[in-house]
């Protein structure tokens, strides 16, 4: 389905790791947080299979190597500008090429260019705009769970600025690595009545300013394409507070909501392989992209998820029925040597294992827990409508009898009454502490609750208060139900970002509740005329008429949400359906992912002190480490003989580069990352023990070296020898895969 940022992110490191000091070997050097973003898309092996002799990370202690050169992919930071300049003034590498993850600021880069050993060894400084964790095909996080209260926190306000421009910095290299110079719309609240109301539109303005300055310091951005030109919206938590609460019923919804996935660098579940066997082990599996069945399934009901995975697998069983029959020991031992050659056949048999405990472990919570039950309330007050897509009846009666269910988890009734408090708009402050009573929650659960109006919500609302609740953001004209709908009837519930993007599609979005950073006078009142205008000329327009018959064949149209405050799964899913449903590549960009027990946390922490909560920008900013200032040690006074190498435990000396064409150079002390490493030369003792001064050579038999400056044959034959088997190893090193 259209392209891939994990992909492009991949594509960016890997070209410019190839392309940069071409021909030559050299090191590259990484620190904590641009490792980070190059193992999230990047082999280690394909980078060191582009002439790089070894990896480094900037933090470590590190050997000098003056003959060699070096690639330096850092992010642009304080203290890692500090490790830099550590490295030049002690002249570590021969040659400096800079590659910096995204922009500089002017203070660091100005501190570099007037240094001047820095400007003897720096022979390239480019910055790459790579700043981001592409999570999916089309999801990009930005692993930054501390933006959600450092923009609704009431006590974060001085830190709001700098965070909206790291914001927009990251937003724009997602849309340069895309090649895209995208129209920028935002979400304005109609009735507005807190204090973050105004996110969307400075955010939005950062990023327009951020684009414009970007493309008048690049002439060749955009590139030429007759795609139509791209489409960014900027759009904060508080457009859809319904999404974060509900129970969703798709896979990879309902599994992040209902099991321990341990959601870090890697998204992983724990669960037992090869279970009722005696080789059974408990075992992390990571879920992600390479694993084909979750991306296949993730975004389906569970209940097709169910059906879908039990006949693949009674399919894969079918068609391997000699693996399976282990009740003697011949089957057993065919298995265990098939397996031996098969090694993909057991990833599979635990892939569909994982799967399928996975998927039997959330049905058994659901109907455990009775989340049928909560969950038909729940869309009820989500929709406004009941299942037959009518006004509901007695909807309070409704909710206090699910809140009576003991089977019913305590994190689920204040989910429950969180939705019932945004259905009705409000509710009276007695009767919020006699509905936290009667759902057995603890007081402090309220507040949870009340932090809702800092994203817009009303909470609170007066005895003789008749205030109408405001009109739904995308009122929905509900048609009778279809011919499935009871089987779907727990998953009535869509996103505003699916309508929105709907919207955009049809050219219907109105422009006072999404205005654009830039006036568009000649697009409809209504529309988004412009958004379908190539980026790289006018003529390639294409008249209204022929594009719903040329659809399928003109490029697709880029479409950039970028949701501030967190996303949820059910919002990813529809940028995935939109795009499969029309000629568009939508990509989902926020902060961090959301469950609905961390968002009720987050929301929590919005009333808490700020200091208790450690955001990361009021703390202690990381320092370069000390041993990178340390004095290096002085070198001994009398080098090794001739014949007797590098001293015991003394530095090796440095690998010099390959001319372009010729031998690699000779392996670094320790080997390189993930390949064995050379044996650290015996101290030379022994050999000094074997040594004597007649003519037969040594105790052992071995020829004694040449004296210095014969010209006998045998002496140039011997030492042609020797330099053919030292050239042989260090090929053959660098030669292994």
């Amino acid at each position: 389905m259209g392209v891939s940022i994990i992909d492009v992110q991949r594509d960016i490191i890997l070209d410019h790791v190839r392309n940069t000091a071409r021909g030559e070997w050299k090191v590259l050097v990484l620190d904590q947080t641009s490792k980070k973003l190059v193992d999230n898309v990047v082999k280690e092996d394909d980078i060191l299979n582009h002439k790089i002799t070894n990896i480094e990370l900037i933090e470590d202690r590190r050997p000098m190597n003056q003959d060699m050169d070096v690639v330096y992919l850092l992010s642009p930071q304080s203290h890692i500008v500090d490790c830099l300049m550590a490295d030049l003034d002690r002249r570590r590498y021969r040659r400096s090429y800079l590659i910096w993850t995204s922009l500089l600021h002017p203070s660091l880069r100005e501190r570099i260019e007037r240094s001047s050993f820095a400007r003897d060894q720096i022979v390239l400084f480019r910055v790459i705009n790579i700043d981001y964790y592409p999570r999916e095909s089309h999801l990009v996080t930005f692993r930054d769970p501390w933006s959600f209260p450092t923009l609704f926190h009431p006590a974060c306000n001085n830190l709001v600025r700098q965070h909206l421009e790291d914001l927009a910095q990251k937003i724009v290299s997602v849309c340069v690595s895309l090649g895209e110079y995208p129209t920028i719309r935002y979400y304005r609240p109609q009735n507005p009545n807190h204090e973050a109301a105004v996110l969307c539109s400075h955010l939005a303005r950062f990023v327009q300013e951020e684009m414009d300055m970007y493309a008048q310091y690049h002439a060749d951005f955009p590139p030429q394409t007759n795609r139509p030109r791209g489409a960014l919206y900027i759009t904060d938590r508080s457009m859809d507070l319904y999404s974060p609460f509900l129970h969703e019923f798709t896979y990879q919804a309902m599994a992040h909501d209902l099991l321990r996935i341990k959601d870090g660098d890697k998204v992983t579940y724990k669960t037992v392989v090869n279970e009722g066997r005696p080789d059974a082990e408990e075992k992390e599996m990571e879920i992600g992209e390479k694993d084909k069945i979750w991306v296949e399934n993730r975004h389906r009901h569970m209940k097709d998820t169910i059906e879908k995975l039990m006949g693949d697998f009674q399919k894969f069983i079918a068609d391997n029925p000699h693996f399976t029959n282990a009740e003697d020991g011949a089957s057993l031992n065919a298995i265990k040597d098939m397996l031996a050659g098969l090694p993909q056949f057991q990833e599979m048999k635990e892939a569909y294992s994982l799967h399928l405990t996975m998927a039997q472990e959330c049905m058994n919570i659901f109907q455990h827990h009775k989340l049928p039950d909560v969950a038909a309330v729940e869309q009820t007050l989500a929709t406004g409508v009941d299942e037959d897509y009518r006004k509901p009846k007695n909807i309070t009666d409704q909710v206090v009898r699910t809140l009576d269910e003991e089977d019913i988890k305590p994190g689920d009734r204040l989910r429950l009454l969180a939705l019932f408090m945004l259905f009705r708009n409000g509710i009276l402050p007695d009767d919020l502490t006699k509905l936290l009573a009667h759902a057995q929650l603890p007081p402090q659960d309220g507040e949870v609750l009340m932090n809702l109006d800092l994203l817009g919500a009303r909470v609170a609302r007066a005895l003789k208060d008749t205030t109408p609740p405001p009109p739904r953001l995308f009122p929905v004209k509900q048609g009778p139900p279809s011919a499935d709908a009871e089987e779907y009837a727990l998953s009535r519930f869509n996103t505003n970002l699916k309508y929105m993007l709907e919207h955009h599609v049809h050219s219907t979005l109105d422009q006072n509740t999404f205005p654009y950073t830039k006036p568009h006078l000649d697009a409809p009142a209504n529309g988004t005329a412009q958004d379908n205008i190539s980026a790289a000329s006018l003529r390639s327009a294409k008249p209204t008429w022929a594009k719903s018959r040329l659809s399928s064949v003109e490029p697709r149209q880029r479409v950039i949400v970028f949701m501030a405050g967190g996303a949820t799964y059910a919002e990813s899913r529809a940028c995935y359906e939109v795009s499969k449903a029309t000629s568009r590549d939508v990509f989902l960009i926020t902060s961090h992912m959301l469950t609905p027990g961390l968002f009720m946390r987050q929301l929590g922490d919005l009333s808490v002190d700020k200091r208790r909560l450690g955001i990361p920008a009021e703390g202690p900013k990381p320092k370069a480490p000390a041993h990178l200032f340390e004095k290096e040690a002085a070198p001994l006074p009398s080098g090794p003989s001739p014949h007797q190498g590098p001293a015991p435990g003394g530095p090796r000396p440095s690998p010099s580069p390959a001319p372009s064409g010729g031998r690699p150079p000779p392996p670094l002390s320790g080997g390189l990352p993930s390949r064995p490493a050379a044996p650290s030369p015996a101290p030379p003792m022994q050999g000094i023990a074997n040594m004597t001064l007649s003519s037969g050579g040594s105790r052992t038999g071995s020829p004694r070296p040449p004296a210095t400056g014969s010209s006998d044959g045998s002496t140039h034959d011997q030492k042609g020898k020797l330099h053919k088997e030292d050239k042989k190893k260090k090929h053959h090193f660098f030669g292994k895969k």
